[in-house]
C-alpha cells in the first residue's frame, strides 16, 4: 500500500501503525529524524503562527489544543494530563494530531499521538541539550522514572553520545521498570536510590515527575556548576520541580516565553525575568553555554511548533510503507454544491 491518491481519503497512523513504522526504522533512527526535523522547523520559527495552547483545566488534570501554521501546512494536537490515571491503570497523557492543507483545508493526515509525543519531546530534549549541555557529557540522572524515561534516555544516547544513564524514582518500582526496558539497548543503567546519588557524575540532569504541584524535586545545594538541566515535568500552571534558587543561577532557555512564564519553573520568577527562546541559539541569533561553569536549563512544556514537527515527519515517514490506514473522513461528492444529493444516493434499496 502507498500513499492514497484519493483525495477523499486521509492517512491514518494507529498506535499499532506507529509502533510498526518505530520498529521498521529503528527507534534511535527515528529519534535523530524528528530531532533533525524539530530543529530545522526552530530554524524558520519566526514563519509560525505561535500562541499559547487552549487548555481547559480540571481538578484532576487538563485537556489542551496545540495548534500552529507555517503558512502552507496547519497543525493541532488533542492531548491531556491526568496524574491520577496512573493509579486507575490508565495513561497520564494520551493525545492525538492533525496536519492540513492550508490552501484546501483539507486534512493530509490524523495519528496517534500518545506515542510520537513521547518520541518529540524525548528528541526536543536531546537537540536542546546538543546546543546547550557541556561538551562531552556521557552521563545523565534521570529522575522520574515514568512513560518518559527511557525515550528520553534512548534520545540523550542517539543525538548527544551519552553512555550511562543514572536513574531514580520514588517508586522504586518505576526505576525497576526503566532499567528493565532499556536492559540492552547500548547504555550503562544504574539504579539510585536517591535524586542525589543520581546526580553524581552526571553533566545532564532530566527531571520528569508527575505531581500536579508546586514540587522541590532538586534543592538549590543538589546543583553544582557545569551541568545542564533537561526540566521536562513542570507543564501547567501550579506544576514545578526546581528550587527557585538554581533558576537564579541558571542560563535559562525556553521554547515560547508566553506559554513557559505560565507553565514552566519560571512561572516561579518575575513576569520580566530574562530568559533565551532556543530558536535563538540554533540560528546563532543568541548565545547558549557561555563557559563551561555555567548552568543551563531548559525550562520545556513542550509547544504546538515540535508537534507540527513530529507531524511533518510522519507524513514522509509513512510514504511507500504500509504503516498506515486510509480513512474516509472526507465528504467528496461529484458535485461539490451537491452534498445532499450524494447523503440520497447513497440510501438502501427500498
Amino acid at each position: 500500500m502507498t500513499q492514497p491518491s484519493d483525495k477523499a481519503l486521509v492517512p491514518f497512523v494507529s498506535v499499532d501503525h506507529m509502533m510498526g513504522l518505530i520498529h521498521h526504522l529503528g527507534i534511535e533512527q527515528t529519534l535523530r529524524g524528528l530531532a533533525d526535523y524539530i530543529e530545522a522547523d526552530f530554524r524558520r520559527w519566526e514563519r509560525f503562527d505561535k500562541s499559547p495552547r487552549v487548555a481547559s483545566h480540571s481538578d484532576v488534570g487538563v485537556i489542551e489544543l496545540m495548534p500552529t501554521s507555517d503558512g502552507e501546512a496547519y497543525g493541532f494536537k488533542y492531548v491531556n494530563g491526568h496524574p491520577k490515571n496512573t493509579s486507575e491503570g490508565l495513561q497520564t497523557v494520551t493525545a492525538f494530531g492533525l496536519l492540513a492543507d492550508v490552501y484546501t483545508g483539507y486534512p493530509v493526515l490524523l495519528s496517534e499521538m500518545t506515542i510520537l509525543t513521547a518520541l518529540r519531546t524525548a528528541a526536543t530534549s536531546a537537540m536542546a541539550a546538543k546546543y546547550l549541555a557541556p561538551g562531552e557529557s556521557r552521563v545523565m540522572a534521570m529522575i522520574g522514572n515514568g512513560a518518559q524515561a527511557e525515550f528520553q534516555s534512548l534520545a540523550m544516547k542517539a543525538i548527544c553520545g551519552i553512555d550511562t544513564v543514572r536513574l531514580y524514582d520514588i517508586d522504586p518500582k518505576a526505576t525497576q521498570k526503566a532499567a528493565r526496558n532499556l536492559a540492552g539497548m547500548g547504555l550503562r543503567v544504574v539504579e539510585c536510590k536517591s535524586a542525589e546519588e543520581s546526580m553524581e557524575g552526571a553533566q545532564i540532569i532530566t527531571t520528569c515527575t508527575a505531581d500536579k504541584q508546586y514540587a522541590t524535586i532538586l534543592t538549590d545545594n543538589m546543583v553544582g556548576s557545569g551541568v545542564h538541566i533537561n526540566a521536562i515535568g513542570g507543564d501547567c500552571p501550579g506544576k514545578t520541580e526546581l528550587a527557585p534558587a538554581i533558576l537564579y543561577r541558571s542560563d535559562i532557555f525556553v521554547e515560547y516565553p508566553e506559554q513557559t512564564r505560565i507553565e514552566g519553573e519560571i512561572q516561579q520568577m518575575a513576569p520580566d525575568h530574562p530568559v533565551t527562546e532556543l530558536w535563538q541559539v540554533i540560528t546563532g541569533a543568541a548565545p547558549g553555554r557561555r563557559d563551561a561553569r555555567a548552568i543551563t536549563l531548559f525550562d520545556s512544556v513542550g509547544f504546538a511548533i515540535e508537534d507540527f514537527s513530529a507531524l511533518r515527519f510522519l507524513r514522509d515517514a509513512i510514504r511507500g510503507t504500509d504503516f498506515f490506514a486510509p480513512l474516509d473522513l472526507l465528504a467528496d461528492p461529484d458535485d461539490p454544491r451537491d452534498l445532499f444529493g450524494m447523503l440520497r444516493r447513497a440510501a438502501p434499496p427500498a
